[in-house]
């Protein structure tokens, strides 16, 4: 018997490959985007609490009502919009789940959905899976800046998706104000949704501001929101994260999300909806990353690697033109292998494979393990 397989040219994700060859190697694993430490002991208590008090059962469909609460509370007092926790909010497992539930309740056959690249890499899966044609556009380098008059010239009669990234993984970049501007001016008066991928909100750096599409009242109404507690809140394993949409796509949301994995996580999501009161746990997320980004540049300092300091997210890009002629990805597997630091190469975030140099490191790690990851890395 033989598969025809909706996804051919798909293989394992390369965060699975490099993680894997990581542990092979003892190599020092700044290659998966997750922290090497706890979450806050807090978090932990309120667990097991619900835990102990039988929370183990399903939740929800939709996510108990108070996470939904502080959820809505969150994004009224950050960016002025408010969502109904009944209507508009779905608690999901995890941020990919969210993306690819957007995607299958609007791409339909020979729909065009529009990605920037680098772009992370379960969009486009998503998008082929439900029969969708991905179109990709290059951000511009250095900056990883939007050119907006290719978009434009790409947008045709089956266009019905644009996803933006903000902040940017793998890149580290932020969206302007004026971005979301003109997305929003492109989008007007067209049947064009938008899925904003912002599991990185609270990640931003060097007093830079999270434009949030929600911020926007014409573009949050084609919009589906999407972020995720496990990058916030440093728990990545417990898989919780959340959509925000006006209720007519959530209503589409969710009649997908029902059949997909229906609830979720459900003493987590007690857990959360308690610690989120206090908004210190994730308005004081920037400085934290801040020092550690800022703590990697400097134990990288006098290295090869040329770098731009990541404005968001927990990554760094490095070039390392002065120092191979390798490939991005035959030069992560001999940093791996050869030096014991496993890296993530920029290229399977690009459709053709684009090789610009560059790599991708994750600096969400404690201070003695990035000290010595730029140690071995300034060897080169």
């Amino acid at each position: 018997m033989r598969i025809k397989s909706k996804l051919p040219d798909t293989g394992i994700s390369i965060f699975a490959v490099m993680s894997a060859l990581a542990v092979k190697h003892n190599a020092i694993n700044l290659s998966q985007g997750f922290p090497d430490f706890n979450c806050d002991d807090e978090l932990l208590d309120l667990f097991n609490k619900y835990l102990r008090e039988g929370k183990n059962q399903y939740a929800p469909m939709p996510g108990i009502p108070s996470i939904r609460e502080r959820i809505s509370e969150k994004i009224e007092k950050l960016y002025g919009k408010n969502y109904s926790p009944d209507d508009e909010i779905t608690i999901t497992a995890g941020a990919t789940q969210a993306l690819y539930t957007a995607i299958t309740s609007i791409i339909h056959k020979d729909d065009e959905a529009i990605l920037f690249e680098p772009a992370y890499d379960s969009y486009a899966p998503a998008i082929l899976s439900n029969g969708g044609k991905p179109v990709f556009i290059p951000l511009l380098a250095p900056e990883f800046t939007y050119d907006w008059d290719r978009v434009k010239d790409a947008i045709t009669a089956r266009t019905k998706l644009i996803i933006i990234n903000s902040p940017h993984n793998p890149t580290g970049s932020v969206i302007s104000y004026n971005d979301i501007q003109i997305l929003e001016e492109i989008t007007q008066d067209k049947n064009i949704f938008v899925i904003s991928d912002e599991v990185y909100e609270h990640i931003i750096f060097d007093n830079l501001e999270h434009f949030s599409v929600s911020k926007f009242p014409k573009l949050s109404e084609r919009s589906f929101v999407i972020s995720s507690f496990g990058k916030t809140y440093h728990a990545t394993g417990w898989k919780v994260g959340y959509c925000a949409a006006p209720k007519h796509l959530s209503d589409e949301v969710r009649k997908i999300h029902q059949f997909v994995t229906f609830a979720v996580n459900t003493p987590a999501q007690f857990a959360y909806a308690d610690y989120m009161k206090d908004e210190s746990k994730y308005l004081t997320l920037n400085n934290f990353y801040q020092e550690k980004r800022d703590l990697m540049i400097q134990y990288l300092s006098g290295s090869k690697f040329r770098l731009t300091p990541a404005k968001g997210t927990y990554f760094q890009l490095l070039d390392y033109s002065n120092i191979s002629d390798m490939n991005d990805m035959e030069f992560s597997l001999h940093l791996t292998k050869e030096k014991g630091v496993a890296v993530i190469p920029l290229s399977p975030f690009c459709k053709d494979g684009s090789n610009e140099k560059l790599i991708r490191i994750c600096f969400a790690k404690r201070d003695e393990v990035l000290q010595d990851a730029a140690e071995k890395l300034k060897q080169l």
